[in-house]
C-alpha cells in the first residue's frame, strides 16, 4: 500500500499489483482465518510503511550513526517498560544483559544500519516493495536448513513477489540521473 501511495509512474502500480497478487496466493489457501489475525497482519503492515516512511526522513536529514543511535534509544525506551513488566530482576543479570546486547547488536543494530544505508539510496516505495523480499528468503531457508519444501501455489506466490523486487528495483535503478 505504501508503494501505491508513493507511486509516480504506473510501472510502479504493475509491481506492486504483483507482489500483492504473490501474497493473497500466499493466504489464498486458508479457509478458515481469524479476523483477529487480519487485524494484527494489517497493524503490522501498517507499522512496517511507519517505518519506512520515518526511515526514509531520519536517513535523509539525520548523519546515519546518529539517525540509528536515536532509532535504536527510541525503541529501547518503548520496549523498556515491557521487558522490565515481564522479567524484572532477571534483566541485572550480567549474562542475561551480554546475551541481550549480543541479540540487539546482531538483530537491530546492524540491520537497521544496513536499512538506514539503503534508504539513502532508494525511494521509500522500491524499499517498500523490496521488504517483501523477506518471505521469500524465508521460504528458501526453510527449504534449505528444515527440508520444508513450498507448495506449488505458495512457490508461485513466491516468485511473484520475488518479481516485483526485481521489477521494482531495475525500474527505480533506471529512472536514476546518471552519475556525474
Amino acid at each position: 500500500m505504501l508503494a501505491v501511495a508513493l507511486s509516480r509512474r504506473l510501472l510502479d502500480l504493475v509491481w506492486v499489483t504483483l507482489a500483492a497478487a504473490g501474497v493473497l496466493l500466499l493466504g489464498a489457501p486458508a479457509s478458515d482465518v481469524d479476523r483477529a489475525g487480519i487485524a494484527f497482519a494489517l497493524g503490522a503492515g501498517a507499522c512496517w510503511a511507519l517505518y519506512v516512511v520515518v526511515g526514509k526522513r531520519v536517513s535523509a536529514t539525520w548523519p546515519l550513526r546518529s539517525g540509528l543511535t536515536a532509532s535504536i534509544v527510541v525503541a529501547a525506551v518503548v520496549l523498556l517498560p515491557i521487558g522490565l513488566a515481564s522479567s524484572g530482576e532477571q534483566l541485572a543479570d550480567a549474562g542475561v544483559l551480554a546475551r541481550g546486547l549480543a541479540v540487539a547488536v546482531l538483530s537491530s543494530v546492524i540491520p537497521y544500519g544496513l536499512e538506514l544505508a539503503a534508504l539513502r539510496r532508494l525511494s521509500a516505495s522500491t524499499f517498500s516493495i523490496l521488504l517483501s523480499l523477506g518471505p521469500a528468503i524465508a521460504a528458501l531457508v526453510g527449504a534449505v536448513v528444515l527440508h520444508q519444501t513450498p507448495e506449488p501455489l505458495e512457490a508461485v506466490a513466491i516468485a511473484c513477489v520475488v518479481a516485483a523486487s526485481i521489477g521494482s528495483s531495475r525500474a527505480a535503478r533506471q529512472a536514476l540521473p546518471p552519475p556525474d
